[in-house]
């Protein structure tokens, strides 16, 4: 690395320290965006994953929804643990969606739909097994610059409103996945209609700050509960 360069990175991370809302607003996201950096990697929670698999078996009728797939690890993570399911994967970025597409086509991948998107909204309601939404809905500078708020650049209410198309697209007795969420699912109205199925162990655990519904940092705050498992027969609350 030039000595110019290197005092440029040094520059900017001065700049964050000292203004952390200021960089954190001068990051470029797109609309419905919560989660900045595309970083990923395959089979990156095999435990979870593993859960799931025990959980739902690998029918051919199952529907896995990936939300906030990326660039496609996931999917295609995804996709060997049921090799059978029918697996939808929407992000909110066109390039992360070409990349996968493209890998789609080179592995001839079968039973496979890949959508930009940046909500469930458009998503037929009941209609999936289970949703995947890993890594999705933080702000990784919230952690890394010490944010005692979230607001406003992360709402609970914007975290409320997400989860709760999610439950709307899933089936009574299918499984709603997270991990490194900015809030707990457990704070709000539709968790009333799911069980926990699955806590993590804290080693397990992401790094991501937790805030509370009024956007207020939880300092320590660790939230084991990674699997919610939706009430049969039961219409979640809005």
């Amino acid at each position: 690395m030039s000595v110019a360069r290197h005092l440029a990175q040094g520059a900017r991370r001065a700049l964050r320290r000292t203004f952390p809302g200021l960089a954190l607003r001068a990051r470029r996201r797109l609309p419905g965006q919560f989660q900045d950096r595309s970083h990923t990697q395959p089979d990156r929670y095999p435990w979870l994953f593993e859960f799931a698999k025990s959980r739902l078996g690998d029918s051919d009728r199952l529907r896995i929804l990936s939300f906030g797939c990326s660039t496609g690890d996931e999917v295609f993570t995804l996709r060997r643990y049921f090799p059978g399911a029918a697996i939808v994967g929407i992000d909110v970025d066109p390039g992360n969606i070409a990349v996968c597409q493209d890998r789609a086509r080179s592995e001839g991948a079968q039973n496979l739909t890949l959508a930009v998107a940046a909500t469930t909204e458009h998503e037929r309601a009941e209609t999936f097994d289970a949703i995947f939404c890993l890594g999705v809905l933080c702000l990784g500078d919230l952690t890394a610059l010490g944010f005692e708020r979230s607001d406003p650049h992360f709402t609970f209410d914007e975290f409320e409103r997400t989860v709760t198309d999610l439950a709307r697209c899933l089936k009574p007795g299918g499984l709603l996945l997270f991990h490194s969420t900015n809030f707990r699912f457990g704070d709000t109205r539709v968790a009333e209609a799911f069980d926990v199925a699955f806590e993590a162990d804290p080693s397990q655990l992401g790094t991501a700050v937790i805030f509370d519904r009024g956007n207020r940092l939880m300092p320590g705050e660790r939230y084991p509960a990674a699997a919610f498992r939706k009430h049969a027969g039961e219409t979640p609350a809005t």
